[in-house]
């Protein structure tokens, strides 16, 4: 009987053992490690939108890690999927700050989306850096542990304004078109008040329900006002929908622009064809901007995923690299901590120099210029300033008639 508990025993105490030497590994590796929560799109109409941003905080945490990591610890990116919607993003981030413990989320994007993810992060006391959410609100709150690292949306036509009083001086009436978002309407608004400013009529500012399938009634309204330009703020479906309707309706302004967002991915001339020739966007970011790796990062990721980057997947690069840095010189890696050294960032970035300042009702925002892109020839080419130029603008827009 003493041999049979003796068999039993002694594997009983070895898998014990192993269970336990397991554990005290798994958590020697979690000791090892800085977990850092990251929410995006990931499924869903802006998964196209989420997939480039993943993309580029997975390269820089790549690069961050095979450097050293940040305090001899690797960097744990934990990623969740908001889908999209702000429900689903207010249970992804109180999963990452209350089951896997993150010491700063960033990501943010949509800005319906981030502003939801964001209150969680302000009552939950954890560090948000906000790479991509732009609605102007989204700063506007003296939120102290919520940062931003992209322009708001109310600034993303400076180049764009800079460009009608140098270049498109004869444009005089303004059609604005816009999705009914936070992202949506608090651009238009913004624009609106921008195109005042600049001694322009808008003779039409009007919403529409994102994943339309048919904009032509909405695009012959405007067309029976005769704009100059047509100002859209769209997702990248959307933003193709409403070119290629506009080629079938021969609806001809001067200017076909759109406020960023869907109008510089890839996707957009995928899914536009050559109705994108000649549409102007503003837009964040370009690799020909005057920042230290910023063509750099650009050639990396197309090596890497064999297709192209823009504005979207530059300030996911960014940020990571601005987490990492805030990391290495917190005192300790606790919210608090990284939160006060993330207020003190100062850092070159391929997104350009990251500082975070207060201006106006916003805090802890960082500014930088946008600039003017234009498709030509099936390419994004920056078209404004002037400085940081790859390809001469087209102005006025041919009709479509008179296009080869």
């Amino acid at each position: 009987m003493q041999k049979y508990f003796r068999k039993l025993f002694v594997p009983a105490v070895a898998f014990t053992m192993a269970g336990l030497l397991f554990s005290c590994g798994k958590k020697a590796d979690e000791g090892n490690k800085i977990k850092v929560g990251i929410v995006l799109p990931l499924t869903g109409k802006l998964a196209k939108f989420g997939e480039i941003e993943k993309k580029s905080f997975l390269m820089a945490v790549d690069e961050i890690n095979a450097a050293g990591g940040v305090k001899g610890k690797k960097i744990d990116l934990i990623i969740e999927d908001t889908t999209g919607k702000p429900d689903v993003g207010r249970s992804a981030i109180e999963k990452l700050i209350t089951q896997d413990k993150v010491v700063i989320v960033g990501g943010g994007y949509s800005s319906s989306v981030t502003w939801a993810t964001i209150a969680v992060a302000q009552k939950q006391r954890v560090p948000f850096l906000v790479n991509t959410g732009s609605a102007d609100k989204i700063t506007e709150q003296g939120w102290e542990y919520i940062f931003r690292l992209n322009p708001p949306v109310s600034e993303y036509p400076s180049a764009l304004a800079s460009f009608l009083k140098t270049v498109a001086k004869d444009v005089k009436r303004v059609a604005i078109l816009h999705e009914n978002s936070l992202f949506g309407q608090s651009g238009s608004k913004k624009f609106e008040k921008q195109c005042k400013k600049l001694g322009l009529n808008v003779i039409l500012k009007e919403g529409y329900e994102s994943g339309a399938v048919d904009f032509k009634p909405l695009l012959v309204k405007v067309k029976s006002k005769n704009p100059d330009m047509i100002y859209m703020i769209s997702y990248v479906m959307d933003a193709s929908l409403l070119m290629r309707q506009s080629k079938e309706l021969n609806l001809n302004p001067k200017l076909f622009v759109g406020g960023a967002a869907g109008f510089t991915l890839p996707e957009f001339q995928k899914n536009a064809g050559d109705a994108t020739e000649y549409v102007f966007s503003a837009t964040l970011w370009t690799p020909s901007v005057p920042y230290a790796g910023a063509k750099e990062y650009y050639d990396k990721f197309m090596k890497k995923y064999n297709s192209p980057t823009e504005y979207h997947g530059a300030e996911a690069y960014a940020a990571m690299y601005v987490i990492a840095d805030a990391l290495k010189r917190a005192k300790a890696l606790t919210p608090k901590d990284v939160r006060d050294s993330l207020a003190a960032t100062n850092l070159k970035t391929v997104f350009g120099p990251v500082k975070f300042i207060s201006y106006g009702k916003k805090t802890q925002q960082n500014k930088l210029p946008t600039f003017l892109v234009q498709w030509q020839k099936g390419k994004l080419e920056t078209v404004w300033p002037k400085e940081v130029s790859t390809k001469p603008y087209q102005y006025p827009t041919p009709s479509w008639n008179k296009r080869k």
